[in-house]
């Protein structure tokens, strides 16, 4: 090679990359000055002793400096340590090595085996789906349960919320909607959960088979930054799988704990608290990943159940509320019945779908209608009936209501073991009421 392209390519070259020192930090931030990255960016936390070696976001840009939220602990880090920018950014890979596999929002494994390579590559964040590429939800998207097959019908592309207190049976009917459903690929992200639920769900609730199954995991006591990017990793990983023209189910445990992690960001970014403290950009996420889920027309579809955690059992919390107008549906577990033995223990007067009117015949809307009226005369009623107030003969159909009492209540239990596919459901559903 001649000398003076050897001159050249060395004066064009880079012999080492970029890097930025930590000025500072704080608990929430650390202070870089150096490089100039702009919002959104990934960056590596480097000590000068590569020891310890971090992802981060950048978060805050200034005139001189910028400021990164960490994804990890930052203890360790001190003045002076390097800061690089990430080639990977918000890029996870993508592909059927993922089945069978539980990761953490970067794709790293958190089951002990080696690490996955994907066929493809996915963004984290991307926009939802252009509202006139939607497909039309016609078609039901069975889960093996009798009370929301026969009652609270879902369909392919739906978006459903389960909303709960503590201990009513989230987990549980998780479970039952995974091992259940219809669709041939199931992405679950388990988000700011205890870390003990995690082998628990697996071996308990899915029996320990994640064949068709990829788990996204970020537990409470990761950074808020995991807690955040870990339901949009676990969406994108839905989004590809989509794109190949498959059905989904996407389940997500728990939309909760997912604003908490962009309250405890917003919050240290200096965005000022709203109800309950939450600041205007949770509000602002929520739609963001919610709306990802859905059919698409000419590919696959993504049905998706995000469970919320309602504190003190009250609806009117900001997050449940929000997360009810974005949704095609809500399934509403009472403590009430848990305390009356009916598990699992759906309140299908306060539930609804919205969709189930487009995917169901007219018989089978006929009979889950019947059902719920009859059900909803005997709640009126329960008192009366239980003190023996009420005699036979004066109201026709709270007879009938009270002759088919037993046979509704079987109709509403199920236990975790049991299956029924839906034609079964219907079916049962219109011998109860005919």
């Amino acid at each position: 090679m001649p000398l003076t392209d050897f001159k050249s390519r060395l004066k064009n070259g880079t012999l080492s990359p970029k890097f930025g020192t930590i000025k500072k930090i704080s608990a929430t931030n650390i202070e870089v000055l150096g490089l100039r990255p702009s919002i959104g960016d990934i960056v590596r936390l480097v000590s000068l002793d590569d020891t310890k070696n971090e992802l981060g976001m950048v978060t805050e840009v200034d005139q001189y400096s910028f400021f990164v939220s960490p994804f990890g602990f930052i203890e360790g880090f001190k003045s002076g340590d390097k800061v690089f920018l990430s080639e990977q950014g918000m890029n996870i890979p993508v592909g059927e090595a993922l089945l069978g596999r539980v990761v953490d929002p970067f794709i790293r494994p958190k089951d002990g085996k080696p690490p996955i390579v994907g066929t493809a590559c996915a963004s984290i964040m991307k926009a939802p789906l252009d509202a006139m590429k939607r497909g039309l939800i016609d078609e039901p998207f069975g889960v093996g349960i009798k009370t929301i097959d026969g009652l609270l019908t879902c369909g392919k592309g739906q978006k459903v919320g389960i909303f709960a207190g503590s201990g009513v049976g989230k987990s549980t009917l998780m479970g039952m909607i995974v091992k259940g459903s219809v669709a041939p690929i199931k992405v679950i992200a388990l988000i700011g959960e205890r870390g003990r639920e995690v082998p628990e769900f697996i071996q308990k609730n899915l029996g320990g088979d994640l064949s068709d199954t990829v788990i996204v995991v970020a537990t409470s006591d990761d950074s808020p930054l995991m807690r955040k990017y870990g339901a949009f990793s676990a969406m994108s990983i839905a989004e590809y799988f989509k794109d190949q023209g498959r059905d989904v189910l996407f389940m997500m445990d728990s939309i909760t704990r997912f604003a908490m992690a962009q309250r405890e960001i917003g919050l240290a970014l200096g965005e000022p608290p709203t109800s309950k403290g939450y600041p205007p950009s949770v509000l602002t996420l929520l739609p963001q990943l919610m709306e990802r889920a859905g059919k698409e027309e000419g590919k696959g579809s993504i049905t998706a159940f995000f469970t919320v955690l309602v504190e003190g059992d009250d609806l009117s919390d900001p997050i449940a509320d929000q997360s009810r107008s974005i949704l095609d549906g809500h399934i509403v577990l009472s403590r009430e019945l848990t305390d009356y033995g009916i598990y699992p223990p759906i309140n299908i007067q306060n539930s609804a779908s919205r969709v189930m009117g487009d995917v169901i015949s007219d018989e089978h809307k006929k009979a889950a209608i019947k059902f719920k009226r009859l059900n909803s005369i005997l709640k009126e009623n329960e008192v009366l009936i239980r003190i023996g107030a009420y005699q036979s003969g004066n109201d026709k159909e709270l007879d009938i209501a009270i002759a088919k009492k037993e046979s509704m209540e079987q109709y509403l239990q199920q236990t975790p073991d049991e299956y029924f596919d839906f034609q079964t459901s219907i079916a049962k559903l219109q011998q109860i009421v005919k």
